[in-house]
């Protein structure tokens, strides 16, 4: 028995040495008051502690503790202490307490990417490209409607200085409990606790370092990454099947509804801003109601004003008072204490659990009273229900958590979407948010939801304004339109004339789209924290444009976005574009194929956008018959934009669990040119997530592409569709089982025309500038240069043989095109708007 007990006991010390291992080798340095831990190579943790006790508890910011081994050399000699990894030299004076200029230092080392840095604590940094700010409201661009000043935006974690120091002295800690709850950080005050950050101009490195010690930032489900309907209204259950039929009947697809705090009685005495209970004048049957909101597969979210706590007309208020053991008799609300945990679980178990159980996906929280917690009066109440309602998701749900609400402060990253507020309608407000988007990356906040269109301030919508917001809004994170409770503030996509219609439902649907990218792009959000929108100076930290063209931001790896924020003069839009060295660029609405390097002006009419994708690109796409995202067996569109090779990693997983860490797949895509064939490879799929489709259908398209002489599939000809309108193959793929590669190759006629030229852009003005010269001339009869041209694309659909003839007659046209004019006998205004128009 004895000689079992001493194995044990051997067992438990290895155990507990192993456990150790796994996180004392990364403290460098420790005496009886300070311990110096390195993170990574690029960050250290500096704590110093009056009493010797050093806080192992997660914080607010850092919630892991365990850090993968860091190669580091540390020199101990003398007085002094020196530890050096490949990007920072640290040193301190051994034993002497509190860190200040005078004990401690730290140094960037020499090397590529690495600019010179000499830090001591009480050191200014004049170089930091800032973070996000808590909401728009009362704002109109970055100036306050009240007192003209700017928006205080919040520093982020980068910096052009190639440092940053993260003051974690003063936040709260998490106890150990179950459920995580807020508890007093020891000797508040008193101590130190900091975050050293090292990484010259590799600015991604500094992000998912941070990582390591803050946290990931979650992946939202797929369907967050749709359409959400937004508007405050007093809608019904009526007029909101209404409104779902319109969306089917306009064919624009739709994923979340969103509805505001009407759903609920607002009428003193019966409801307020805070409100648990149906109002059953508006809605006879909430079950019902949710039903039919399931039955069209789309996903719901409430709006919560929760700050009046829970009051004793609210339905579920009996079984509070009971939670909370309060009498009935005597107590009219419970009284709303966000910090008290027997509280908080009574509200989630009696107020919001009956609802989520009835069909509500998640919650939309507007927090707008009093800033701090009264028990805690450093506790941020926005920071505390951004952290309590989404771990309450992640405990009580299989679903995948998502939560939309304000930002809280550094850490709020792990609790995903952002609502920014109600921003005031104007082009200022629009021409602000590119930026305000983009600075939210550096503090890992990449899912601003924002009110497409804007909020309030106004009585009446500009189109052209909301047409740019609203193409703005489908290449950001989150594409949501919402407005304030004005009659004149409607922005349902019928309400407009018919050529509005149509740019929004082809904006909506372009953004459908591209959702397989945008979801493989979110997926590198969470390997490594890189957001969706992200400015410039990531990928070209080293070109001042990168700073300085302030809205213009990558969306993913491939897609380059500069919005337009600014009125049209003639019908036009110029800009002048930045693209960046190192890869062309293709103009993807007007079929241009422009060279990296350079600034160029560039001209967009309202249906056109500055988007430029690397060429090369070979990006997974829907196709326009994707309306929701519901399942996951979509067709693929392989898509090949045109210019060099290119690769990518089609990520897929269930689309709404919480496995997704593990449970994923990755189909690889590529593309070569060589000569005059181009062959696309799509892999073989990699990984398992439950419910994945063993069979979907595929197809290629090559954008600008010349009409091919030959197409195979595996060897195996094959007739493709040529869209002459849109310049591009399809190609169907009849294998169908994704765990087999699939090879296609294209090839081309020697000789092949080059359509990169904006062919494409001026193929469809041609048509616009036909079009409006029929609605100022309705008998009209086109001569046969400008009617073969407004037909140029079709025809060329028809007969695909005729695509060299075609298109050379085209040019030649165009280029002839005012004297075309003359000889159909057009009046002088009618050739300059036609030629505006076509130019």
């Amino acid at each position: 028995m004895k000689v079992i007990m001493c194995l044990l006991c051997i067992w438990v010390t290895n155990l507990n040495l192993f456990a150790q291992k796994k996180v004392l080798p990364n403290v460098a340095y420790q005496d009886g008051k300070v311990r110096i831990t390195i993170i990574t190579e690029g960050v250290a943790r500096l704590e110093y502690v009056p009493d010797g006790k050093f806080v192992d508890n997660n914080s607010f910011i850092a919630v892991n503790r365990n850090y993968p081994k860091v190669d580091y050399k540390l020199k101990n000699s003398g007085k002094m202490i020196e530890i050096c990894t490949s990007k920072m030299i640290l040193k301190y004076k051994k034993n002497t307490g509190k860190f200040t200029a005078d004990n401690l230092s730290i140094t960037s080392v020499k090397g590529k990417g690495f600019v010179p840095f000499a830090w001591k604590p009480g050191l200014t940094d004049y170089g930091n490209l800032k973070g996000t700010y808590r909401t728009l409201d009362s704002y109109k661009g970055n100036l306050h409607l009240g007192d003209n000043k700017p928006m205080p935006i919040e520093d982020g974690l980068l910096s052009t200085s190639g440092w940053k120091l993260i003051d974690d002295s003063k936040s709260y800690l998490f106890d150990h409990s179950d459920w995580p709850w807020v508890m007093e950080r020891p000797e508040k005050g008193q101590t130190q606790d900091w975050y050293f950050m090292a990484y010259g101009h590799n600015y991604k490195s500094a992000l998912k370092d941070f990582t390591l010690f803050s946290g990931k930032v979650p992946l939202p489900p797929r369907y967050a990454f749709g359409y959400w309907w937004s508007r405050y209204w007093s809608y019904s259950d009526d007029e909101i099947r209404s409104l779902v039929n319109n969306f089917h009947a306009y064919d624009i697809p739709l994923d979340v509804l969103v509805v505001d705090m009407d759903w609920h009685y607002t009428e003193p005495g019966k409801g307020g801003w805070t409100g648990y209970t149906w109002n059953r004048r508006l809605f006879p049957d909430p079950d019902g109601f949710l039903k039919y909101i399931k039955n069209n597969n789309l996903k719901i979210t409430l709006n919560l004003h929760p700050a009046d706590g829970v009051a004793s007309y609210e339905t579920h208020f009996p079984e509070m008072a009971q939670w909370m053991g309060v009498d009935t008799t005597k107590t009219k609300v419970i009284p709303w204490e966000a910090s008290n945990k027997k509280f908080m679980e009574g509200w989630f178990n009696t107020q919001l659990r009956p609802l989520e159980k009835a069909g509500v996906d998640f919650w939309w929280l507007d927090w707008q009273q009093w800033p701090n917690d009264k028990k805690f009066t450093d506790l941020s109440n926005t920071w505390w229900l951004n952290y309590t309602l989404f771990t309450d998701m992640q405990r009580n749900r299989d679903t995948r958590p998502m939560l939309y609400h304000r930002w809280g402060g550094l850490g709020n990253h792990r609790y995903q979407i952002g609502f920014s507020g109600d921003s005031f309608i104007s082009w200022e407000s629009l021409d602000y948010q590119p930026y305000y988007n983009m600075t939210a990356s550096n503090v890992l906040y990449g899912y601003w939801s924002h009110d497409i269109g804007g909020h309030m301030g106004v009585d009446n919508i500009n189109p052209e304004l909301y047409i740019r917001w609203f193409q703005f809004g489908a290449l950001s994170p989150i594409l949501r339109t919402h407005s304030t409770k004005n009659a004149g503030l409607n922005k349902e996509p019928w309400a407009f004339a018919q050529q509005y219609i149509d740019i929004i439902r082809n904006t909506v649907q372009k953004r459908y789209e591209m959702v397989p990218y945008i979801y493989a792009m979110a997926r590198k959000d969470y390997n490594d924290a890189i957001s969706l929108c992200r400015p410039m100076y990531y990928d070209y930290p080293e070109n001042k444009e990168a700073y300085t063209n302030r809205n213009e931001y990558m969306f993913g790896d491939n897609v380059l976005v500069y919005p337009i924020t600014s009125p049209m003069k003639n019908g036009k839009s110029t800009l002048n574009v930045w693209l960046p060295a190192g890869n062309d660029w293709y103009e993807w609405h007007t079929g241009t194929l422009l060279k990296g390097g350079q600034t160029i002006e560039r001209t967009f009419r309202l249906d056109e956008y500055p988007i430029y994708v690397k060429a090369g690109s070979v990006l997974p796409f829907y196709n326009k018959e994707v309306k929701n995202l519901k399942s996951n067996d979509e067709t693929i569109e392989v898509t090949v934009f045109p210019g060099m090779n290119g690769s990518f990693n089609m990520y897929e997983d269930n689309g709404n669990d919480k496995n997704y860490a593990t449970q994923y797949t990755i189909t690889k895509l590529t593309s070569e040119k060589v000569g005059n064939t181009l062959t696309v490879n799509i892999g073989e799929r990699k990984g398992l997530y439950p419910d994945m489709p063993s069979n979907r259908n595929f197809k290629v398209k090559v954008l600008a592409s010349a009409v091919p002489e030959k197409v195979t599939v595996d060897g195996m000809e094959i007739k493709p569709v040529y869209d002459g309108n849109e310049l591009t193959l399809s190609i169907d793929i009849p294998q169908k089982d994704c765990s087999i590669a699939k090879v296609i190759k294209v090839t081309y006629p020697s000789g092949a025309s080059d359509v990169t030229d904006g062919l494409l852009g001026q193929m469809r003005h041609v048509r616009n500038a036909v079009l409006n010269l029929k609605r100022q001339d309705a008998g009209v009869v086109l001569n046969e240069g400008i009617g073969s041209m407004e037909s140029t694309g079709i025809a060329i659909s028809y007969y695909p043989n005729e695509f060299e003839k075609r298109i050379e007659t085209f040019r030649k046209n165009f280029a002839n095109m005012r004297e075309l004019l003359k000889e159909q006998k057009t009046d002088e205004q009618r050739t300059e708007d036609f030629l505006n128009i076509a130019k």
